[in-house]
């Protein structure tokens, strides 16, 4: 059978993604540790352990300038997750900045916390700083949530379909926003994330 344009198209697209994208151990070592970012260790003793079998995108919520010290507002995050809300550490494992740069925030092996109904046990959690209700993230944003989520999903084996949101597992949150949440209802960051995929396992054959 002749391959048709459509699948030449597709084919080269594929190529491309895969000579260009940086390597997912890259993407890995690249993760600015908690110690770096001035954070603290979470009581372990406290903590709730699970297993990652999904991944689930949220956004901070709230306004995020230009300019604005993401490792400051880290530590920020830090301290009123401890203190005002009792939590073991920030929610979330992973937070993105304005720059596109990944950051730890909790342990993966860590359960998350959430001010909403649903249990986040078993979810990988990413943030991305910003309220997408207000405005639209960055290509940098997007750029680096492809990357940790195919990270995350080779790592943790996550089927593209448990690549969700938050609001995909509550009614009662738009996070992360209309602006961000189009990308996971559109299958945006699904799509992505299997090209990324398929360039990694193409470049360690």
């Amino acid at each position: 059978m002749r391959p048709t344009a459509l699948s030449c198209i597709a084919a080269l697209v594929l190529s491309l993604s895969a000579h260009a994208a940086e390597p997912l151990a890259a993407v890995e070592r690249g993760i600015v540790p908690v110690a770096t970012w001035g954070g603290t260790p979470a009581d372990a003793g406290k903590a709730k352990r699970h297993a990652i079998s999904q991944i689930t995108l949220h956004h901070q919520g709230e306004p995020f300038k230009p300019g604005t010290d993401p490792q400051a507002y880290l530590r920020r995050l830090q301290s009123w997750s401890r203190t005002t809300k009792g939590w073991l550490d920030i929610p979330y494992h992973y937070v993105i900045d304005l720059d596109g740069r990944i950051y730890g925030a909790r342990r993966i092996e860590f359960a998350g916390d959430t001010n909403t109904e649903y249990d986040p046990t078993g979810h990988a959690l990413i943030e991305v700083v910003g309220n997408f209700e207000e405005v639209e993230p960055n290509q940098q944003q997007l750029d680096a949530v492809v990357d940790l989520m195919a990270l995350l999903a080779r790592k943790y084996q996550v089927s593209l379909d448990d690549i969700k949101s938050h609001r995909d597992h509550s009614d009662k949150t738009v996070c992360p926003g209309a602006n961000l949440y189009r990308y996971v209802k559109e299958d945006y960051f699904r799509h992505k994330v299997a090209l990324r995929l398929a360039g990694e396992q193409a470049n360690t054959r």
